[in-house]
């Protein structure tokens, strides 16, 4: 038995549900409202039923009812056990094995050439008087490299040394160096631009976008006398970070970071303008967070649909789309509601990269930190990428005849 149908055993032995005919009556489980559930064809107006066209826990106890009671044509009521439950057919979604085995066993190596690409496009300024520094794009591949292998500086000069035998780096740098590369605040511009070309190979794949933001936590600490309870309170620091992302790769297609109490309905537009300079947007979905009209006509701008959660007291009497999306919303609720779950994804985009590369950051210093965070999204998208390099036969190419001048 599943957590549906033990559900609707509780609603068919604890709630009063009412039957007319072929339809039944089902109070919601949370006490607010009913639902209607057709037995003749294992349908119920539920959102849960809406969403994967299988039996909900309405139907369930719907069929618990009936088969607990049936009345006879003389209005007498008969108890049996002989109703048949009726099967519903849920959506599932099949892994690519092949597909998915091939770009696990050959990710690092992947990694290293998407990677290589990449930095191949940086040019360096001219050079001064004093010590040859290291090539920019040498630093670029090794701070990202670094994050991507979670290890400390020592026991990642081995892969260092690796990719220089392989001719990825023209040599072998100290590893406090690659501490001294997060400090360059010119990185921040770099790989930011990184961030978008990486993105640029799904072009044709990704039309819906998600909005959302996440913290990662640092080894500093805020520390305050509190007069309430006089005593000295501490707090672990952490970089907000917002995103913007295809909802069906996770691919990463803007980034903002700014101070993390600084409010999150202005990081929307201008991740909707990164995203629309690259992409075509159709839908942009969001929690409450972001809502209000700026971001709303921001989207619109662009031609997407804006499907933002609404505050309680929202009253859309604001005008323009805002005002347009919130009559939708309190009329056709349920198919808004389908558009706004695509923003789950965001939340998935932010599990793959805390998984894979860690929620917390070794840097010092603010700027430091933004470019951790950065690498960190850097390697996700190379990742995902080479998934769909296996999955969709594509063969990225980053540059052009443009470059990053260092």
């Amino acid at each position: 038995m599943d957590l549906r149908e033990q559900r609707g055993l509780v609603i068919a032995a604890t709630a009063k549900i009412k039957r007319y005919g072929d339809r039944l009556q089902v109070p919601s489980q949370s006490g607010h409202g009913f639902y209607m559930v057709d037995l003749s064809d294992s349908r119920c107006s539920c959102p849960d039923w809406e969403t994967h066209r299988a039996n909900c826990k309405h139907i369930f106890a719907a069929l618990y009812y009936v088969r607990r009671e049936v009345w006879g044509d003389d209005g007498s009521k008969t108890v049996t056990e002989t109703l048949a439950v009726a099967t519903g057919t849920r959506p599932t979604y099949p892994q690519a094995w092949s597909a998915y085995n091939a770009a696990q066993t050959c990710e690092q190596d992947k990694f290293q050439s998407l990677l290589r690409d990449l930095c191949s496009g940086l040019v360096d300024a001219p050079a001064k008087m004093g010590r040859p520094r290291l090539p920019l794009s040498d630093a670029v591949f090794n701070v990202v490299f670094k994050v991507y292998s979670t290890v400390s500086q020592r026991r990642f000069m081995s892969d260092l040394r690796e990719a220089h035998r392989r001719g990825y780096i023209s040599k072998v740098p100290h590893f406090n160096s690659i501490s001294n590369y997060l400090e360059k605040p010119e990185l921040t511009r770099v790989l930011q631009e990184f961030i978008t070309k990486s993105s640029l190979p799904l072009q044709a794949v990704e039309t819906d976008f998600a909005v959302d933001s996440s913290g990662f936590m640092t080894c500093r600490y805020a520390r305050w006398f509190d007069h309430k309870y006089g005593k000295d309170q501490t707090q672990r620091e952490w970089v907000k970070c917002h995103i913007a992302c295809g909802v069906k790769t996770n691919i990463v297609t803007a980034v903002e970071i700014a101070d993390k109490h600084a409010s999150d309905a202005k990081m929307l537009p201008p991740l909707v303008e990164a995203t629309a300079q690259n992409f075509r947007i159709s839908e942009v979905s969001a929690d409450k967070a972001y809502g209000g009209r700026p971001a709303t006509d921001a989207i619109h701008k662009f031609g997407g649909t804006p499907f933002i959660s609404f505050r309680g007291n929202a009253t859309g009497k604001v005008g323009g789309t805002y005002e347009q999306m919130f009559h939708y919303f309190m009329f056709r609720k349920q198919e808004f509601l389908q558009h706004y779950h695509k923003r789950s994804n965001v939340e998935s985009t932010f599990s793959m990269m805390k998984r894979k590369f860690g929620d917390s950051l070794r840097s010092k210093t603010d700027t430091a930190m933004i470019n951790e965070t950065l690498c960190k999204i850097l390697c996700h998208n190379l990742v995902v990428l080479i998934h769909e390099m296996c999955e969709l036969g594509i063969d990225p190419m980053f540059w052009q005849n443009d470059a990053i001048s260092a």
